[in-house]
């Protein structure tokens, strides 16, 4: 028996794997990902979760062993799953529940009458009396007015329900009156620190909650229940797989997110991998539990990093500039360069706690103030590119050419958001000069400095689109057809690095997913055209046909899928 025992074990440690866990994929140009310049091989074979061999067809077939199971791509290509470097995660499972008015399902809106019809047609329908009304997607510069909805009007569409109109930037909120008494804000509350309560020519509040004031609102509206936020799941992470993602962040995570996507019940559910970045100001009650672990996964979820904040919304004119906006201050004051949401000084002694526990630092900043502060804070701590420790400034929207210096010194990783250049940058040149909207997201300067870029979403603010976001970082263009920085222009492959290997090397996991290589997760997305020779004009209708987690498909096209 002892002998039986041995030889199984033996057995059991250089056969392959039986066929239902070996899977060939061939047939299709098959992107690597792995280094400068695009490379392909003819087949890859997954066992088990992981990435066995990447190569030549024959090899793949030796390597694969008896039987295995083959995936003819029939064309399509293959890719390392898409990862997301800034989202929100929380946010896909909550805005189902609210009115989308990117999503009416009739023209889109330009006008405050239109945003208004939209609203009440949809609280007329809506279920539960007395329940609080959630609006996604409000953009003010959309819109004839170029002003926000306010108070007044809200009151006149629901006067008894608590109404509350998120910002498109999800760094402002209008509010009507019911749901301005349910969060206790009056006439005589104070404005905090970093935040702007808007009032009327009367003086009155007119219901525009503006940066910290929102977290006012924020925090005394309902939270769904845990079977609410279960139920919601599934939804949320297949949104994300419908998009080629296998690795999904949640940008900003609050308290009451951060327990439940930790909890055994969301665990037992997840199959994207997940990175949380709880919100800076929980983190007193972080630091306080010494045993917190981060930048390792429980199943498919893990803490990254703390979230700092550091400015607003450049759409919104809240983001913080060494320049002035021509349009002045969201309440029309001039002169008006925005203002920190936090102080630099709080954002030093925070972030030492932060970095002295060894945890990633991971910064919001669009206006080049704000992106001077996190320079001169991670210089307070005394951060070196040898250090390696990947600071990431999320968005670096409207970064000055002498940063990029200061970034490679630091060893910074800039998260850009080449999404700017199609739905703002048109916004954006009414209050700056054109040579600075050129510069936002500066993706080939950056990778000429020597710096890994990433792209994101950061949905709900844009679409979760991952198409989309290759054509904006390869086009540039806007709306009226104005091209923002042609020198800023990548190719399909840097685009895709953007979405591959760079948000692997910001999370550190270069060495785990974003490339197609031996040992590596079986992440993978199949496309039906290849980026890397469709035209540019073309690459924002390629379609997701299938994306597969760990060598397990978890979606696939309803009717384009590839078939074994």
């Amino acid at each position: 028996m002892k002998i039986t025992a041995a030889i199984a074990l033996l057995l059991a440690t250089t056969t392959p794997a039986i066929a239902q866990d070996t899977t060939i994929y061939r047939g299709g140009p098959i992107i690597t990902m792995d280094g400068d310049t695009p490379q392909t091989v003819e087949a890859v074979v997954a066992r088990d979760g992981r990435i066995a061999f990447a190569g030549s067809e024959k090899q793949a077939r030796k390597a694969a062993g008896k039987d295995p199971v083959v995936r003819d791509l029939k064309g399509a290509t293959l890719l390392p799953g898409f990862i997301d470097a800034h989202s929100h995660f929380t946010v896909a499972t909550m805005s189902a529940g609210g009115l989308d008015l990117r999503e009416t399902g009739g023209a889109p809106i330009s006008d405050i009458a239109g945003v208004s019809a939209a609203i009440r047609e949809y609280v007329a329908r809506a279920s539960g009396p007395g329940g609080w009304i959630t609006v996604w997607q409000f953009d003010q510069e959309n819109l004839a007015e170029k002003r926000y909805i306010t108070r007044a009007e809200l009151d006149a569409i629901a006067p008894d329900r608590p109404l509350v109109v998120l910002h498109v930037s999800l760094h402002g909120a209008v509010a009507n009156s019911a749901a301005l008494k349910a969060a206790g804000i009056d006439e005589v509350t104070p404005v905090p620190p970093g935040g702007m309560i808007l009032r009327d020519d009367a003086g009155r509040l007119n219901g525009v909650l503006l940066e910290k004031a929102m977290f006012l609102l924020l925090a005394k509206m309902p939270q769904p229940t845990a079977e609410q936020r279960l139920a919601a799941l599934d939804a949320a992470q297949n949104a994300y797989f419908a998009e080629g993602y296998t690795h999904a962040q949640d940008g900003a995570t609050q308290p009451p997110d951060l327990a439940f996507l930790t909890s055994p019940q969301a665990r037992e559910r997840l199959k994207i991998d997940l990175a949380l970045l709880p919100f800076s100001p929980g983190l007193d009650a972080l630091l306080a539990k010494p045993d917190l672990k981060f930048g390792s996964y429980q199943d498919h979820v893990k803490l990254q990093g703390i979230k700092f904040v550091l400015d607003g919304s450049v759409q919104a004119r809240t983001g913080y500039f060494t320049r002035d906006y021509k349009r002045g201050s969201p309440e029309g004051h001039h002169p008006w360069h925005g203002e920190p949401v936090l102080s630099e000084t709080d954002f030093v002694a925070q972030a030492k706690k932060v970095d002295d526990r060894g945890w990633q630092l991971f910064v919001h900043a669009n206006g080049d103030a704000a992106i001077d502060m996190a320079i001169r804070g991670f210089d307070a701590l005394g951060i070196k590119a040898a250090d390696d420790r990947r600071p990431i400034v999320i968005h670096s929207q409207f970064q000055r050419r002498d940063q990029l210096a200061a970034y490679k010194r630091i060893g910074v990783g800039p998260a850009y958001f080449s999404n700017h250049a199609w739905y703002w940058a048109d916004v954006h040149r009414t209050n700056f000069p054109a040579e600075v909207v050129d510069f936002i997201s500066p993706f080939a300067s950056a990778r000429a400095a020597g710096l890994t870029p990433s792209n994101h979403s950061d949905y709900s603010v844009t679409p979760l689109d991952t198409r989309f976001m290759l054509w904006t970082a390869m086009a540039r263009v806007s709306p009226t057809g104005v091209v923002s920085g042609p020198d800023e222009r990548v190719g399909a492959y840097e685009a895709l690095q953007a979405l591959t290997t760079g948000p692997a090397w910001q999370i550190f996991e270069e060495d785990r997913k974003g490339r197609i290589k031996a040992g590596l997760l079986a992440d993978f997305v199949i496309l039906d055209r290849n980026p890397l020779t469709t035209p540019v004009t073309d690459i924002k209708a390629i379609k997701v046909l299938e994306t597969i987690k760990d060598g397990r498909s978890v979606w696939k096209h309803p009717t384009e899928a590839v078939s074994p």
